[in-house]
């Protein structure tokens, strides 16, 4: 039955969760069992194992199921604060496909990770700003307490909004504050469907973060 091999594959993960030649072959089998029908709260046991690879693995399978991870949007601020870079990298995936207003918490979270130590991390909520709904940004700005982050929040809803002043954006690409220069590229992604031309500026930021995402959206692979 369907239930069984769901149960007998978190088991699995449980048990091996220090071997990853033995996790991997089982989460992909779960994610299968998932896609399936497999009750998508089950993962729960995963995620409060207290076992950082069965979190990580956990948090995968929800960023794999796209809007059928949506029952599970509850857990996400908790993976957003893990000290696994890969689980909060997993996690902000998880927000972009189901984050909406009632999540607003949640997406400002995602916004504050801006500022994580991590390259990975930031690279992703990067993609998120690039890719999210002006509602989705409306809402997590609303959320952040005041400061650089919120600002610059709300700087890219009025993008959206207003009629862009690209000369404000390139302020921002090449200046001095890191998170201002995220943000930025974020909005030269945002407005990449009518004008590429601050995304092929930033390809030559100095900012190797700042490039690379430049580099990769304007191939179309964000």
């Amino acid at each position: 039955m369907q239930t069984q091999a769901g149960d007998d594959l978190i088991r699995r993960i449980r048990a091996h969760s220090h071997d990853g030649d033995v996790v991997g072959p089982a989460a992909n089998d779960l994610l299968s069992e998932l896609y399936d029908g497999y009750p998508v709260g089950n993962l729960t046991e995963l995620l409060h194992s207290g076992d950082d690879v069965a979190v990580r693995t956990a948090t995968w399978l929800l960023s794999e199921l796209g809007e059928l991870a949506a029952p599970m949007m509850d857990e996400v601020p908790a993976l957003l604060a893990h000290p696994f870079a890969q689980v909060r990298f997993y996690a902000v995936e998880v927000v972009l496909v189901n984050g909406d207003a009632p999540h607003g918490s949640t997406i400002a979270r995602v916004m504050s990770l801006s500022t994580d130590y991590d390259t990975g991390v930031r690279w992703q909520v990067l993609g998120f700003l690039a890719s999210a709904t002006t509602d989705q940004l409306a809402a997590g700005a609303a959320n952040l307490e005041p400061g650089p982050v919120k600002d610059m929040a709300e700087w890219l809803v009025r993008l959206d909004d207003e009629a862009p002043d690209p000369r404000a954006v390139l302020a921002r690409l090449e200046g001095p504050d890191p998170t201002a220069r995220l943000f930025a590229a974020a909005a030269a992604g945002r407005l990449s469907d009518e004008d590429t031309g601050l995304l092929e500026h930033a390809v030559n930021a100095e900012d190797e973060e700042i490039r690379a995402f430049a580099e990769r959206w304007l191939s179309g692979s964000d």
